[in-house]
């Protein structure tokens, strides 16, 4: 027989129920925020997000603000004590829905950690939750409103059931003060909660504005515009840029066909009322079309957008089929112009060739002026990856880099340059040497080097007064000679090192091993796809015991025997090291050995550290690859 429930479980159960249909006055709720603090704090736990929300909206100012100095009397500990029991809760229903803890928009990782730096963002439980509740919502009508015989206003469009009851909002629910069954609700609702959202072009009309009228957007991802469009879409979208200009701070393009008309129209939309100027921080048009490439001239509206935005730290121009002439001019604006770009991405265009002008406007060791260049002076993050850049065009590249001074991360990766590129980039390296500010960060993966320019490369950075920390030279076919130069290398403080794929071999990895001396400061290795058998293990043991915050470790690929795992796991073990991630799927002899007992063994926070797969595809894409 079910035990009968208790009296204070029936009356939290009526307290709970009255919340959840909106409809309380003012007098029941100054009378609910009165009640015992630990009746109060047991009750929250029971709620619904919808009648969570009911009760946290209209909680009086001074019964949870934390706001300005924490003095020690029993008022304010009741308080920080009452808002930290609401985050708690908000923090439970977002898990218990989503099941994880991060941002619904993945904005680019540079720019993610200079915005908390600057900002010193506080995770808002409820705020994430709606917000993200509200960016389910956009793409479900999205799926509406692509549907080409839909005809009506996007507001009007109902919400899956399946979306409405995570919120605890049920069909038969008539006593509720609102009805959460159409889009409009939930924009009218939650739309206050919107800092990030996507929208795709079905949901960019004028209509979008007056639905997310009380959001302030800091950051915008805007998704299939397409040429063939009809106006309005791009005028929603201007219309929601010009009600958001003085709270956004990031704005991106994907998968669109943008003409100059376009490009003008968003980049005029961007200014902050009454000043000639705008706020945005970063701007990105990735895996897109710039119908205009071969123009003489670029977007009038672009250009002024670049030269006048002293806010603006990161452009993001990736995978848009770019033209040299037009890159060529995107440098020229940016060259003269006011703002401090910190990171520039090129990435994935194609471009076939970099423009030369740079040879006649810079030359190395020449010093420039405050006045010259001053957006490329404080440039530290260039990504030109995948442009099909060849030697000649790295000839031409270094005197840009002399007009980024302050330059810490460079990708070249996937550019056919060969050794003569690395040859024609030396003066530069040496260079740097001498600076104050250097590189860090230098991707030069897939580039068709071979042990010649790659060991005199390692000789000039081993000199470098501020060390290399982070560098990827895989997919090179370096040969074993290179792993006595890799393994006096890793003591230069090196963090991180990708050497996949460089042919190393059981000699490489045996001549690495025996140059490895000291503690290292290293943290991410990739060695995978080096074929290196026993003498991988053996290098792997090694590098763990002189590595003690070594975190991540791939080691894929490698034909490693089956006496290759006991040898890491004991060196694991002695150790008692920071490693979390160590991947040795592709081995497939190491499975067989393999046993329950010993997985059990290798777990840090409770989850396993190690990968194996017998199924594992070589040649498929790595799973933390984008």
């Amino acid at each position: 027989m079910a035990e009968a429930p208790s009296l204070l479980s029936l009356c939290l159960n009526l307290i709970v129920d009255e919340l959840l249909r909106g409809g309380c006055d003012d007098e029941f709720l100054a009378t609910l925020y009165k009640i015992p603090p630990e009746l109060f704090d047991s009750m929250l736990p029971r709620l619904t997000p919808l009648a969570l929300e009911n009760l946290h909206r209209n909680m009086p100012s001074h019964e949870c603000s934390i706001n300005g100095p924490q003095d020690e009397n029993s008022g304010s500990q009741r308080k920080r004590k009452r808002w930290l029991n609401f985050e708690g809760a908000w923090k439970k229903l977002y898990e218990v829905r989503w099941g994880d803890c991060g941002a619904q928009i993945h904005s680019i990782s540079w720019l993610a950690k200079q915005f908390e730096a600057k900002h010193e963002l506080r995770d808002d439980w409820q705020q994430m939750y709606w917000e993200r509740h509200l960016q389910n919502c956009l793409d479900a009508a999205a799926e509406i409103a692509m549907i080409p015989s839909f005809s009506d206003g996007i507001g009007v469009i109902k919400i899956p059931a399946t979306i409405v009851r995570c919120i605890g909002y049920w069909e038969h629910m008539n006593s509720s003060a609102c009805d959460y069954s159409k889009f409009s609700d939930h924009c009218q609702h939650f739309g206050l909660y919107a800092r990030r959202l996507r929208l795709p072009s079905a949901l960019c009309l004028p209509e979008i504005c007056d639905l997310l009228r009380t959001s302030n957007l800091e950051t915008l991802e805007i998704h299939w515009i397409k040429l063939k469009d009809h106006v309005s879409f791009v005028d929603g979208i201007c219309e929601l840029l010009k009600q958001n200009s003085e709270t956004l701070k990031s704005i991106e393009f994907v998968h669109c066909k943008l003409s100059t008309s376009f490009i003008d129209a968003i980049c005029d939309s961007l200014w902050i009322k009454g000043l000639k100027t705008h706020g945005i921080e970063h701007f990105s048009i990735r895996i897109s079309n710039f119908l205009d490439t071969s123009s003489s001239t670029l977007p009038a509206g672009l250009a002024s957008f670049l030269s006048s935005g002293r806010c603006l730290s990161s452009l993001s121009l990736s995978d848009d089929h770019l033209r040299r002439n037009f890159v060529e001019m995107i440098l020229d604006v940016l060259f003269d112009s006011s703002s401090n770009i910190a990171a520039l991405d090129l990435s994935e265009n194609y471009m076939s060739g970099w423009p030369s002008h740079f040879k006649w406007t810079s030359r190395p060791g020449k010093q420039l002026s405050s006045g010259i260049g001053k957006s490329l002076q404080s440039l530290r993050v260039l990504n030109l990856r995948n442009n099909n850049l060849q030697r000649d065009d790295v000839d031409f590249l270094k005197y840009a880099l002399v007009c980024m001074p302050k330059l810490e991360s460079l990708d070249l990766s996937d550019n056919p340059i060969e050794d003569d590129g690395i040859k024609n980039m030396m003066p530069y390296f040496v260079e740097m040497s001498e600076k104050p500010f250097s590189l860090i960060d230098l991707k030069l993966g897939q580039c068709e080097l071979t042990f010649n320019s790659v060991s005199q490369l390692l000789n000039v950075l081993s000199r470098w007064k501020k060390p290399l920390t982070s560098l990827c030279i895989g997919e090179n076919n370096l040969g074993s000679k290179i792993g006595a130069l890799l393994g006096k290398f890793l003591s230069k403080g090196l963090q991180s090192l990708d050497i996949d794929d460089i042919n190393l071999g059981p000699p490489g990895f045996q001549k690495a091993q025996d140059e490895i001396m000291g503690d290292l400061k290293l943290v991410y290795i990739n060695i995978s796809k080096n074929y290196g058998g026993i003498e991988t293990a053996n290098f792997l043991s090694k590098l763990i015991s002189c590595a003690p915050e070594l975190t991540a470790i791939d080691a894929r690929c490698n034909s490693m025997p089956v006496e290759s795992l006991s040898i890491i796991c004991s060196t694991l073990k002695a150790m008692r090291g920071k490693v979390e991630h160590l991947d040795l799927r592709g081995n497939t002899s190491l499975v067989r050995f393999a046993d329950a007992s010993l997985l059990d063994e290798l777990k840090m926070n409770r989850k396993s550290i190690l990968k194996l797969d017998s199924s594992y595809d070589p040649d498929g894409p790595y799973d933390q690859d984008p």
